[in-house]
Order: C-alpha cells, then sequence, then structure tokens
C-alpha cells in the first residue's frame, strides 16, 4: 500500500479509474466509450443554427423543457419526470443524499461503476455490496439481494447495461426484484443505471427503458457513452414522485446551482438526432465486438470472458491455470511498455485477474494492433 493510500481521508473513496483521466496511451482499451464526438460533428446536425444568440445565464432548476422532452422521448415518460443532473453519477449521489439518511442503507449489485458505490459512501450511505459472478455471467441474483433487504433499506442500485460487463438485466428480474423489495424494504426505491441502453450492436434492438415500468423506479443515464459525448456532462434522472423531484431540484441547486445552459442545448440537439448519431456508432460496435470475439476464442487456453449484451466494454479474465498470482502481477507491470492500457477489475470490485476491455474507444483500424499488442503482454507476463 502505498502512502497516499495510507493517509487519504477523504469524503470519497480514492480510486484508481482516476487515472483514465489523466493518461490515454496509444492502445488505450481501457475506456468505455464508444468513440468522442467532435464538435464538428454536432454543429453539423440541424437546429443549431441561432447557437451564437444563446444567452449564457443560469439555467433551470430541473433542466431546460427541450433537453427534458427530448430525454422522455427516449424513456417512455413525460418530460415532467425528468430533472438534468452533469453526468449520471451526480443523479445517483444527490439520489442518495436526498433519499437516506444517517442509519439508511443501500444494496449495491458490484461489480460496478465505482462512482456508483463510492457516492453512495460520500453521501453517508450504508453499503450492502451483493457481488455478481463471473461464473454465472454477472447475471442478476436475486437470492443474495433479498438477502441483503431490510427495513433500512432506501435504495436498491443496479445498472442495465452494467459497467463494467456489459451484460443487461431482464425485464422479469426487474418485476421479481420490485416484489422482494415490496416484501422486506417497502420504502426503498429503484435506482437503474441505463447509461449504455442505447448501445446495442448493429441492427440489434435497443432494450426498453425501465423507467415507465413502476414508480418505484428511478433511472438514471448520460449523453456521454452511447453518444460519445462525456464532456458535456449532461445526464438525468427519471423520477416518478412530485415530491422527490423538488427535493431533488433543491439538492441540485445547493450544488450545482443549474445544469449549463450551453451543454444542454448542445445535448437537446444531439438527442433530437439521436438515431442518426447512434446508427453509424452500433455497426462500429457490432465489427469491434466481432473482433474482440474472434481474439479472445484465438486466446481461449489463455483468457476467458463474459460477451456483453450491449455497451461498448465487457471482462476478461486471466485463467488461473495459465497465470499465478506472480503471473498476474507481471502481466500489470507490463502494459505500459506495450503501449497498453486496461481497466483494472479492482476498481470495480472484482479481481485483479479480470479487466475491463473498452473495444469501441478506438477507431477500428487500431483495435486489431491493440489486441495484438495485448497477446505480446500475455506473453511476456508468462515467460
Amino acid at each position: 500500500m502505498n502512502g497516499l493510500q495510507q493517509t487519504w481521508r477523504g469524503r470519497f473513496p480514492r480510486n484508481e479509474i482516476i487515472s483514465l483521466l489523466d493518461v490515454n496511451r496509444p492502445f488505450n482499451l481501457a475506456e468505455s466509450t464508444s468513440q468522442d464526438l467532435t464538435v464538428g460533428e454536432l454543429l453539423d446536425l440541424a437546429g443549431l443554427e441561432r447557437i451564437r444568440d444563446l444567452k449564457l445565464g443560469y439555467g433551470t432548476s430541473a433542466g431546460s423543457l427541450a433537453l427534458r422532452e427530448a430525454i422522455a422521448e427516449g424513456c417512455g415518460v413525460s418530460a415532467e419526470q425528468i430533472i438534468t443532473t452533469q453526468g449520471a453519477a451526480l443523479g445517483l449521489f444527490l439520489l442518495a443524499y436526498e433519499v437516506c439518511r444517517p442509519g439508511d442503507e443501500a444494496v449495491l449489485a458490484t461489480p460496478c461503476f465505482p462512482p456508483s458505490r463510492d457516492c453512495l459512501l460520500g453521501a453517508g450511505v450504508d453499503v450492502r455490496e451483493v457481488k455478481l459472478s463471473f461464473e454465472n455471467g454477472y447475471r442478476l441474483e436475486l437470492d443474495p439481494i433479498a438477502a441483503s433487504l431490510s427495513s433500512k433499506t432506501k435504495l436498491v442500485s443496479i445498472a442495465s447495461p452494467q459497467n463494467p460487463t456489459g451484460v443487461q438485466v431482464s425485464r422479469t428480474d426487474i418485476e421479481k426484484l420490485l416484489v422482494l423489495m415490496e416484501t422486506r424494504s417497502p420504502r426503498a426505491l429503484l435506482f437503474v443505471d441505463e447509461t449504455y441502453r442505447e448501445a446495442a450492436y448493429g441492427d440489434e434492438a435497443v432494450v426498453d427503458s425501465f423507467a415507465s415500468l413502476d414508480a418505484r423506479i428511478v433511472t438514471g443515464a448520460s449523453v456521454s457513452k452511447a453518444l460519445g459525448a462525456p464532456g458535456l456532462r449532461t445526464g438525468w434522472l427519471t423520477v416518478a414522485d412530485a415530491d422527490l423531484r423538488a427535493r431533488l431540484a433543491v439538492a441540485k441547486l445547493n450544488t450545482v446551482i443549474s445544469g449549463s445552459v450551453l451543454d444542454e442545448t448542445l445535448a437537446t440537439v444531439l438527442l433530437r438526432h439521436r438515431e442518426r448519431v447512434l446508427a453509424p456508432r452500433r455497426r462500429l460496435l457490432a465489427g469491434a465486438l466481432q473482433e474482440l470475439a474472434l481474439w479472445c476464442e484465438s486466446e481461449r487456453k489463455r483468457v476467458e470472458w463474459v460477451r456483453p449484451d450491449a455497451g461498448a466494454l465487457c471482462c476478461v479474465r486471466l485463467r488461473p491455470d495459465a497465470f499465478n498470482d506472480t503471473a498476474v502481477s507481471r502481466f500489470w507491470d507490463l502494459l505500459p511498455g506495450h503501449d497498453l492500457q486496461l481497466a483494472c477489475g479492482t476498481w470495480f470490485g472484482e479481481s485483479s485477474r479480470t479487466f475491463r476491455v473498452g473495444f469501441g474507444y478506438l477507431p477500428p483500424g487500431r483495435l486489431g494492433p491493440a489486441l495484438t499488442a495485448l497477446s505480446s503482454a500475455l506473453d511476456a507476463a508468462t515467460e
């Protein structure tokens, strides 16, 4: 353990995923987004002809009506039920901070995107983690979740598709989970992070949002992942309960006041043209997934993987019969020398033997060389 970890006293746990903001190696397989959208691509979309006339005053507490209407169209709810936030992670933090009080509990399915856990801890919530297993394909397991629910539970947090796995949760499992919550935790809300929902592969159908399924469900998403615009910092929550929406608007006022009117204007146009932007990205994701699948098959004696349902990411694991603990450590040490960047499983609540592969971030001509470099790193780790 290094000195920084020993002396860390932050309200939010430090997680090495923060390194992705500062390091970008040539073979970056750590990022979880599709390729970054450019400002030029965004400005080419119809609806921004009068962007010069936009007044840079404060935004509204719930977010601009035009943006909320565009979000609502994709979620199957009314614009009234939308509140915008600076990314889905801030939405979950505000939700936890407002819904939970000292002594209350949240049940969290892991592995998960680190801020999904750490923002709960930062909000002072007692978190009960339910670990999903590689062996079971990271499918939602209801029995251990049920065992973690209690009268103290105020929030249950899952993702569909999950980060880091890309595995979706079925509507049937969501309905069963709601029944369990009604019995064991009747005052709890279910938060579903749907950030990757629209990142389907090729012509595969996009699953419907869970936003309209039940009033106890709060969903969160953003323009960051499927649409490739994390720099806009525009996310949202769908909230059926009017009283909770009002409380969240006050919480938003006391943290960020409002969203950026420029970001919200650009995000509105992006969402209005979502299919024009998403269609080519889905084709790229389908091709990249096929390339990764072929690589995993060629390396099946050394790695195993869980094929994702959606998203630009999945989990790969170093086989125990090919890599002992020393070889696993050596593998991570060797990555910089191969210009490689991977997202370590420990960031998400998994072991260092597992890593997240982001297969949608690199251009098509770079993914193959990156996977070749990854094979070279596997060779060197076991020499």
